[in-house]
């Protein structure tokens, strides 16, 4: 609280910043040690997490009073009007303190509190469980095994303990071509296809520069080729613009020759590095964020931004992947310069691609944490966590979550999950509340001792599982499907939701997805009516009068055919739309069945209403 001046400013102004007029909410802004709220006169509250912050600017004073424009890392951009000079430069100066932390323990994690005892806490962190998911895809097996090197974290800092390697490699080659690997980052098992023995591996680029070898490592590639036994050679899949890879050669590092290393082809996908990757998302917002642009203008600047072209080469390199372990069946080894930025991108959406068990909420999760949290993605220095080089931040993580949303926009019933989801996700990467994104690897998470310390993310959205669920999942007919994306230009597009999730006053557009799961909703509820028809109907048949039934004929009550025709009516909307939809539930004309069955017992439900009539009397 040492960094708050202001804890309270009032007559403050919220701009609309797409409003022509310069439309505004006027009310009370709120400084806490977590938050800046802002509550308008009609008591609406907007809630702005201090570490989604990613920029404060203060400007020059005008006659309506002081502007403060602050930009978020979820894409929401506020724009106030603080009376006063005094008060904007006192919160201007307290948020440039409480959204950039200096260590670890300040971040909001290690102080959010959702009232959980220690033990519901260790269960969330237990939730997901790697090596239950290597069991899944049948390892360790004949060709692969689960080494030991790394348990102290000796051969690689930023790698998990747990590495699964060819049963062929020795300790003396997996230290060997750890050395020999940018980081200490050796080629390693990420994702096995069962079955086939098809492999997804994944490490850095070797320390080549033009001409140096190393005998280990060539064996762990040529072990790596081998424990695929229908397919003798393998894919060595450079991430990275050729032209970038040769730069690093005279560096000293650069790409595998293919002369010194027995059965694998090599390929360079070219995608751009995280300072691209950065620049681009910057041109593509101030494009969004511009008022007042013709539609020519705005696809003209996405276009020059670049960023659909990039998501494309990164689908484009999954797909390379996905292709040569279902047609070919060889295995892929991938890297770019250090692994873990490009790699987890590929690696993970290869996969997706490959196996229908990532497509479902649990799966997604799994996969999250095995391509991105244990192979030591820096999320702390990518989302810009603490107060560090801005030049480290970049959107990769949120790249890899748009190649998703785009997926899920060409295979609508291939995913369990729906969009609610993935930007729930991209929403507390960067908000420091739960502890899975701390950190930049395994062992530095283990060091904050965060399963002790703070709270998984992954519970809570499995507690809400419901509004994540995408209504068209068909999990039967996708059990076994490989994806196949089409990656034609026309089918990327701009992802609305995610970059204008906060901005209301812009048109609204109807979501079909919601729109089914509303009516799903409605059709649930309209089971229930039929149940309590059918358990009315039924006391009809068999004469026997209950309490309820007596209830409902009393003379002072509407009459049983009468509740029963205000239901019918009251359902009319909910069948009507229903019917308008193709192939929706045929509850509608099982209802219709239970209106005929119900004026077939109409004459001994007058009777029963004349018999309970003279007993009232």
């Amino acid at each position: 609280m040492e960094h708050i001046r202001t804890t309270k400013v009032e007559q403050v102004k919220l701009l609309d910043r797409f409003s022509t007029n310069n439309k505004s909410l006027t009310g009370t802004l709120y400084l806490t040690a977590t938050h800046l709220l802002f509550i308008d006169a009609h008591q609406k509250e907007t809630w702005i997490l201090h570490h989604h912050i990613a920029s404060v600017e203060k400007l020059a004073l005008t006659t309506s009073g002081c502007p403060l424009v602050i930009q978020c890392k979820n894409f929401r951009i506020v724009h106030f009007i603080v009376p006063r000079e005094r008060d904007c430069h006192d919160i201007y100066n307290s948020l440039l303190q409480l959204s950039k932390q200096a260590k670890y323990e300040d971040l909001y994690a290690f102080s959010y509190n959702p009232k959980q005892n220690d033990t519901e806490r260790l269960n969330g962190w237990q939730l997901i469980d790697l090596a239950a998911e290597y069991e899944r895809m049948g390892v360790p097996n004949a060709n692969w095994q689960l080494s030991d090197a790394n348990r102290e974290y000796k051969v690689c800092e930023t790698y998990p303990r747990e590495l699964y390697v060819p049963r062929t490699a020795s300790r003396p080659v997996i230290v060997g071509s750890s050395n020999f690997r940018s980081k200490g980052r050796l080629p390693v098992l990420s994702y096995c296809q069962q079955g086939t023995e098809a492999a997804i591996c994944r490490c850095s680029q070797p320390l080549s520069g033009f001409s140096a070898r190393c005998l280990e490592d060539e064996h762990l590639l040529q072990a790596i080729s081998k424990a695929n036994p229908g397919n003798r050679y393998m894919y060595v899949v450079d991430t990275r613009p050729k032209l970038n890879a040769m730069a690093n050669r005279a560096a000293g590092k650069g790409y595998e020759n293919e002369d010194n290393y027995s059965n694998i082809r090599f390929q360079f996908v070219g995608i751009e590095n995280i300072h691209v990757m950065r620049s681009s998302l910057q041109k593509l917002l101030e494009v969004n964020g511009s008022k007042g642009l013709s539609v020519n203008d705005f696809y003209s600047g996405l276009e020059s931004s670049g960023w659909l072209r990039h998501i494309k080469a990164v689908l484009d390199a999954a797909i390379f992947l996905a292709k040569a372990i279902v047609v070919e069946n060889a295995s892929v080894l991938v890297h770019c310069s250090d692994g873990w930025d490009r790699t987890s991108q590929v690696c993970s959406l290869g996969s997706l691609l490959l196996d229908s068990y990532y497509r479902t909420m649990k799966g997604f999760m799994v996969l999250i944490e095995k391509d991105w949290i244990s192979f030591g993605h820096k999320f702390s220095e990518r989302c810009g966590h603490l107060d560090g080089d801005p030049k480290e931040v970049s959107p990769v993580f949120t790249q890899f979550l748009e190649c998703v949303w785009h997926l899920t926009e060409q295979f609508p019933q291939a995913f369990e999950f729906n969009e609610a989801f993935l930007l729930q996700i991209h929403e507390h990467i960067h908000s420091c509340q739960f502890g899975n994104f701390l950190g930049n690897c395994q062992k530095e998470r283990e060091e904050l001792r965060l399963k002790e310390k703070t709270y998984s993310l992954w519970p809570f959205l499995l507690a809400d599982k419901k509004k994540y669920l995408n209504p068209l999942y068909s999990s039967k007919s996708q059990r076994l499907t490989v994806l196949e994306p089409n990656t034609a230009s026309f089918n990327f597009k701009f992802w609305r939701n995610m970059y204008h999730q906060f901005d209301r006053t812009l048109h609204p557009r109807q979501s079909v997805l919601n729109i089914i799961m509303n009516m799903n909703e409605q059709n649930k509820q309209l089971e229930e009516d039929i149940k309590d028809l059918e358990a009315k109907i039924k006391q009809c048949k068999s004469g026997i009068l209950t309490k309820d039934l007596l209830h409902a004929v009393h003379p002072e009550s509407p009459s049983l055919k009468t509740s029963l025709c205000l239901k019918e009516q009251s359902l009319l909307p909910v069948k009507d739309t229903l019917r308008a939809v193709e192939g929706s539930s045929p509850a509608d004309n099982r209802y219709c069945d239970y209106a005929e069955e119900f004026s077939k017992s109409e004459p001994a439900v007058v009777s029963l209403e004349y018999g309970v009539a003279r007993m009232t009397c």
